[in-house]
């Protein structure tokens, strides 16, 4: 039994939907497992589309998709705004698939995918020390010592902590509260990591 099976042997308005999509997906070279809880189709390891139900419709979703020509205009962003290479392509009915189109779709995706034509995560550009934490170190330099002696991760994890506070009295007493821990060289979440 394959790691999919119970997604697609699972009672739902859409089982006979996805069933069609399954199948068209295992006539291609694609391998299919199972991630996040639902079929995904690799080659060569990489993620290449899934197989979805939601409670309205179900559908695909290629990873890669923002290279797909979709000649039938049918593929949709994922979330406008957020989501850079992900589209899907929704159905509410295995009458609306067209086998033939989607092995097509199908098929791009694969070549996509085998040519490298895939979008990077990118990645954040690291603001540098906030101001505030900057004077305090600047101003000590047993404090700076410590601080340069966290790795660049833990550096972050501190940084990040000052930046992401809204008003600046809440940076300031975020401020307070990270100094003891800088000067004992540990980093703000190792309480919280398992030795």
């Amino acid at each position: 039994m394959g790691k999919a099976d119970a997604y697609f042997e699972k009672e739902s308005r859409f089982k006979d939907g996805i069933a069609v999509l399954r199948e068209l997906a295992l006539s291609t070279a694609l391998e299919e497992t199972l991630k996040w809880g639902a079929p995904v189709y690799t080659i060569e390891n990489k993620n290449v589309l899934g197989i979805m139900s939601f409670k309205n419709h179900f559908g695909l979703w290629f990873f890669n998709g923002v290279y797909l020509s979709d000649p039938k205009t049918v593929l949709q962003n994922a979330q406008e705004g957020k989501t850079k290479a992900m589209r899907h392509w929704k159905f509410n009915s295995p009458e609306e698939i067209d086998p033939f189109v989607v092995l097509d779709y199908m098929q791009e995706a694969i070549e996509n995918q085998k040519k490298g034509l895939m979008m990077r995560p990118e990645r954040k550009k690291n603001a540098g020390v906030p101001s505030l934490l900057k004077t305090a170190l600047d101003q000590n330099k047993v404090l700076r010592d410590q601080f340069q002696g966290l790795s660049p991760y833990k550096q972050k994890e501190y940084c990040e902590y000052i930046e992401s506070a809204k008003q600046e009295k809440t940076k300031l007493s975020r401020m307070q509260k990270i100094l003891p821990f800088i000067k004992q060289g540990i980093g703000i979440n190792d309480k919280y990591r398992k030795s």
